[in-house]
Parts: structure tokens; sequence; C-alpha cells
């Protein structure tokens, strides 16, 4: 018997990213990266919230909106692999699922009150892009949620920085300052799809209201232009 459940969204996140390109591809990869939870009207009773500040990190619930798909495939092909090597689905986290949600655990770096949006949730490294909406939230628990034995398959290790990073200092001075630890954490992760490796292509994604544009030769990527972003 084939069952189906209606959810909908407590909650939606404001980052810094307004399409997919240059998100991390996990969470806490980028820890300098800050975020909102901004709660929906309905779900702005501070009592939801009475505990949670004990907590050091939260897992966020959320759905792949910018990735729903009608149809699902058994096989993805997996960035970590260079895009080119097919994976079962449910060994990837692929946001081409059956069903497009999405896991990630956060730093919890406080909780506000505000006078236009409620209570909202100040969070670190998370992987999600501007507007995407959150099914639910819950504590990390350290004694169940870490296990320090366990085997991470063919994604055992994380990526870590894979690019070295210049951008020229008048070129830098149009990051909010308070951005640009992020972003060059960001550009150190090589946001580029892993089956583009172009050394004559200029690349380019929105970050904190600005489009960031970069080329890559021989392992150093090299800011060219800072514009604002066009929306």
């Amino acid at each position: 018997m084939s069952e189906l459940y209606s959810m909908r969204p407590i909650a939606h996140i404001r980052s810094d990213f307004s399409t997919k390109f240059g998100v991390p591809r996990q969470s806490g990869l980028v820890d300098s990266l800050e975020a909102t939870v901004v709660f929906e009207p309905e779900f702005r009773n501070p009592d939801a919230l009475r505990g949670l500040e004990g907590f050091s990190h939260i897992w966020l619930v959320w759905v792949f909106s910018a990735s729903v798909r009608r149809t699902w495939s058994p096989t993805v092909r997996p960035p970590r692999l260079g895009g080119n090597t097919r994976m079962g689905v449910f060994a990837t986290r692929s946001p081409f699922r059956p069903n497009p949600i999405g896991l990630s655990s956060v730093r919890l770096a406080g909780i506000a009150s505000t006078p236009d949006l409620g209570t909202v949730l100040r969070v670190q490294g998370a992987d999600l892009m501007d507007g995407t909406p959150i099914l639910d939230i819950k504590p990390y628990l350290p004694y169940g949620d870490c296990h320090p034995e366990a085997s991470g398959g063919f994604a055992a290790a994380p990526a870590g920085a894979v690019l070295a990073v210049d951008i020229p200092p008048a070129l830098l001075a149009q990051i909010p300052e308070n951005r640009r630890e992020a972003l060059m954490g960001v550009l150190a992760q090589d946001p580029r799809p892993h089956y583009q490796k172009d050394s004559d292509r200029v690349y380019g994604f929105g970050f904190a209201g600005l489009e960031v544009r970069f080329t890559v030769t021989d392992g150093l990527l090299t800011v060219r232009e800072i514009l604002p972003e066009e929306r």
C-alpha cells in the first residue's frame, strides 16, 4: 500500500547564495559561513525553541527545492567521484532523490529575537541556498549522532581546501568584511562542477548580493571581477 504524506515548511533559510552554484557540497566544510533560519509566522512561538540554547549544533531537515523532479533514477553521478562514476542514489547525498530531502548538521551560533521576524536562529556552516524551505529542526546529540569509528565509503575523508585563492586587494575591498573569510573558504573548495576544468573559462556565482567571477589555472583560483548581482 502506497502512503503519501503532506509536509509544510516551518521556516526558510536566508543565506548568501542566490543559486546552487557555489554552495559547499556538504555542511560544515566552511564553518565561517553564516545564515539565518527564519520561521514561518505560525511557528514563531518562542516556546517552540525553549531549551535549544543548550545545544551547540542542530540538524536541519530541508527540501532540495531547486532540484525537484517528477521521476527518479536508482543511480546518480556523485561529484566526489568526478561526475563520471555512477553509484546507488541511497549511497550518496545527491539532491536527485525519490523524495528531495536534505539533512545538514550546522553550528547554532545564536538565538535572536527580532521585531519583524520573531525569534530567528543564527547558524554557521550551512550548505543551503537562500530561500531553501526547512521542514524540521532537531538538536544534535553527540552521544547518539557522532560515531568516530564509522566508515565513510567512497567519501571517507573530507574534500578539504583544494585550491589556492588570489583576490586582488581592490576586489577584496568590495566584499563586506564579515563575509571575506567565508568567501575565501567557499572558493578554496573549488565551486566548479567536477566535470568542468577549463582554465580559459570565467566562472561566476552569486554571493552576498554580488557576482564573483573567477578563473582557475594550475591549482590557483583568481578572482577577476566582482559585480552587483542581477536578480
